[in-house]
């Protein structure tokens, strides 16, 4: 996506009048900054009614028109160019009754921004966005992916990272899919897809990065809302929050709570040739989830100049899984039944992610601002399985049986601190700064064998794992626009790591891969040339180099067993995979945004399947390839009429993955692509209504071919008492067709899965906002726990 770099400014000049037509002198005109509503600059209309806000920079704004005796008035929201002036329509401002309100910024962001830099889904303004969890709403953002077993890619590419407010979620991926569900869309603002990250971003994600934006408190005096929702799918379920904040000039105090709880099903239906058997499963699961979300934190505006501040972030969660499956085994020579393996899996578990953050800031008027973010995360998770295995006869007579279960608690502590300074240099904006992190994970896999009831541990599966990683970081960046066409954006980012993995097996035997030391340097070029070419067309060309590094609990050697069938191993010499990605994008009229790439990665790393015993499989994360992707993509706001706005986007990539593993060739190639369409409807009288679905075309993932499917959303709200109550009503999945098949044929075993989600639900949420409606500057900082989250595995 091409880059607009401002170092020129602009002047703002408009007229406003009264009702009679007249020049209305001593009006207050505000220019607002579209994303937040945050004050930027303002002036005072003369005696001929005019105004002109100076020494501007280019920019997305509305302006506010306020005096006294007359309502208070908006303009559209319009974007201005670095370096050209700009002339808002004449404005006519009504007399009010009521000559002293509170300022209300009515204006209404679109549900999908394209800013220069990222796309902006605007899960606020979105009907069909209630009661659904943040997992939920990356499905449903443009471009993005998510599949059966929760890996999120975007725009065909995995590899993304997930941040939460700036900050990467330390966590693997079924331990932040776990937390992205108890996130309540009513916590979210805002969801950035950000496909080519500049260097003062951490180098992890070679797909790019999303960053969650959580809702924070932007108005004076004391003020709130709250919201209770249910959701009705196979089960009743339901979710709620309440937030309180108070601001005022020295101080902005904010807080939040949230919690969900009901019971999730999906069904699993697996179809195994291996050997010369035929394993034909299928399998319920049910998790019963409860969480609660809180968040609380302060800023402290010390002067105009300097702001201090912390911020704690925590999430409690209490699943329960359980598992009923039944697996026909049968002999594929001549598909005669042999036997049938009955199965439950019964896991409860207790999840606990939190995040401890100081802050500081300093910025004054010659444009130079310092940040400093000092923060520890940590991340508890306890579970116990108990899973009995029953293989019974065609007359369901019992053959014999074999119980297991194991104990698998985790501690995860992460300390980071990082320094980001940014300044007027060169005619342009120079950035630099630096990052440490320290990274220590405890894994302890406890396995035992049950007789007669009682569990005995087995040494020989039993282990202990202890990962310790640390990163330096240091950046620089500059960004300069040249002229009116040319803006250039540079940076370069160093990382170097150390790591160590230890494993400590409970029978006291060693192995080779026990423990496991690195120690690399690596750099992180990005850079982004922008040319206008005209009023209508600009040209962007991006290159940016990513690593993504191993989930911790890969690294962790030992097999982990699923069932009697299925184990999942880790690989201690899992090395990281590193992407160099190209851009070259078009920019039409300041909406249709038209973009083609290539990604090349080495040492490309996937879950690969393989067998063992026979008649058992095992997944492992192994580097067997080399991957090429080329994409396309386009995407632009769509206005059919003035009461019917939406937003339509399509991507298609083209994947080649060629290597090799256990003497077994990989030669894979094949296209995937998507589209995601969002209709807004204004019915009149405080209605408005919302159709928004997306597919997703047959994929390619790693070894895995996926086939297409897509999903239906209808939404219809209400506001009423005085605009500070919302009822929304929407129905999800209405077609029913969001459903994973995939199919993969590799290392002697052919595979295909079918695995349905309860995506089809009915929610009902009813929300009200109470207190101060005045709308001020509200400060946004990001943390600096960011690279380290997204690698935490259960």
């Amino acid at each position: 996506m091409g880059l607009r770099l401002s170092a020129q400014t602009t002047s703002i000049t408009g007229l406003v009048k009264d009702n009679n037509n007249n020049p209305l002198q001593s009006v207050t005109v505000s220019l607002l900054k579209t994303a937040d509503s945050s004050l930027v600059k303002a002036d005072i209309t003369g005696k001929a009614g005019s105004f002109e806000i100076t020494s501007v920079s280019g920019g997305s704004f509305l302006l506010s028109y306020s005096i006294v005796g007359f309502e208070n008035k908006y303009s559209a929201v319009f974007t201005v160019d670095s370096g050209k002036n700009f002339t808002t329509p004449a404005i006519t401002l009504q007399p009010s009754s009521n000559k002293l309100q509170n300022v209300t910024v009515v204006a209404r962001k679109p549900m999908i921004e394209i800013k220069a830099d990222k796309l902006v889904f605007n899960v606020e303004n979105s009907i069909n966005a209630t009661g659904s969890n943040a997992l939920e709403l990356l499905q449903k953002s443009p471009g993005v992916q998510v599949d059966n077993n929760d890996n999120i890619s975007m725009k065909g590419k995995s590899g993304v990272k997930i941040y939460i407010d700036g900050k990467m979620t330390q966590l693997d991926t079924k331990s932040l899919a776990e937390y992205l569900r108890s996130i309540n869309s009513n916590d979210i603002e805002s969801i950035e897809m950000i496909s080519n990250p500049g260097a003062k971003y951490d180098a992890s994600g070679n797909a790019g990065i999303i960053n969650i934006k959580l809702k924070k408190n932007k108005k004076f005096g004391t003020n709130g809302d709250a919201s209770i929702g249910y959701i009705q799918g196979i089960t009743p379920k339901g979710d709620g929050s309440v937030s309180l904040n108070y601001r005022d000039k020295k101080i902005n105090i904010f807080s939040n709570l949230s919690g969900s709880i009901g019971n999730y099903q999906n069904d699993l239906d697996i179809y195994r040739i291996q050997s010369d058997s035929i394993y034909n499963q299928h399998t319920v699961m049910v998790n019963q989830r409860k969480s609660a979300n809180i968040k609380v934190g302060a800023d402290y505006f010390i002067d105009s100049k300097n702001t201090i501040g912390f911020l704690v972030n925590s999430n409690f969660s209490h699943d329960v899984f359980s598992s009923d499956g039944n697996t026909i085994i049968s002999y594929q020579p001549t598909d005669q039944y042999v036997k049938t393996l009955d199965a439950t899996n019964y896991i409860p578990g207790n999840n606990t992610n939190a995040n401890f953050n100081i802050n500081y800031r300093y910025e004054d008027t010659s444009g130079k601002t310092i940040g400093f973010d000092g923060d520890y995360g940590l991340f508890r998770s306890t579970g116990n399985s108990y899973q009995p295995n029953y293989y019974v006869d065609a007359d369901n007579n019992l053959l014999y049986s074999i119980i297991t279960g194991n104990s698998t608690p985790t501690d995860i502590n992460i300390y980071t601190a990082k320094l980001d300074v940014e300044q007027k240099l060169w005619k342009g904006t120079f950035g630099y700064g630096a990052k440490f992190s320290y990274v220590k994970t405890s894994n302890v896999f406890d396995f035992y064998n049950y007789t007669n009831n009682i569990p005995v541990k087995d040494l020989t599966q039993s282990n202990n794992f202890v990962y310790t990683e640390n990163v330096n970081a240091a950046y620089a960046s500059y960004n300069r626009t040249f002229n009116k066409k040319w803006s250039l954006q540079s940076g370069l980012r160093m990382e170097q790591t150390n790591s160590e993995g230890d494993l400590t097996n409970a029978d006291g035997i060693t192995q080779p891969d026990d423990t496991v030391k690195r120690s690399y340097l690596d750099f992180f070029p990005s850079a982004a040339i922008s040319y206008n070419l005209n009023d209508k067309n600009t040209f962007g060309l991006t290159y940016s180099r990513r690593i993504d590094r191993p989930n911790y609990q890969d690294l962790n050697p030992f097999e982990n067993k699923l069932d009697q069938l299925t184990y999942q191993k880790g690989n201690a010499f899992l090395r990281p995979q590193y992407t160099d990605n190209i851009e070259l994008s078009h920019t039409f009229n300041s909406k249709l945004i038209t973009t083609i790439g290539y990604s090349h990665v080495k040492d490309y790393a996937t879950q690969v399947t393989d067998t063992t015993n026979g008649n058992a499989t095992y997944v492992q994360q192994q580097n067997i390839a080399t991957q090429q992707i080329l994409t396309f993509n386009i995407g632009s706001p769509v206005t059919v009429k003035k009461w019917w706005t939406g937003y339509a986007n399509f991507w298609y990539n083209y994947q080649f993955i060629k290597g090799a593993y256990n003497n077994i060739e990989v030669n894979i190639q094949a296209p995937s692509y998507g589209a995601y369409m969002q209709n807004s409807f204004a019915l009149g009288k405080d209605y408005t209504a919302e159709a928004s679905g997306w597919v997703n075309g047959p994929g390619l993932d790693g070894t895995w071919h996926a086939k297409a499917f897509g999903g239906l959303d209808l939404g219809i709200q209400k506001l009423l008492f005085k605009k500070k109550a919302t009822i929304k009503l929407s129905a999800t999945d209405v077609l029913h067709t969001i459903v994973y098949y995939g199919s993969s044929n590799y290392g002697g075993t052919s595979l295909n899965i079918r695995d349905r989600y309860e995506n089809q639900t009915i929610r009902l949420n009813f929300s009200y906002r109470f207190g101060s409606s005045q709308i001020k500057a509200a400060r946004q900082h990001k943390t600096g726990l960011e690279s380290e989250s997204n690698r935490i595995k259960n």
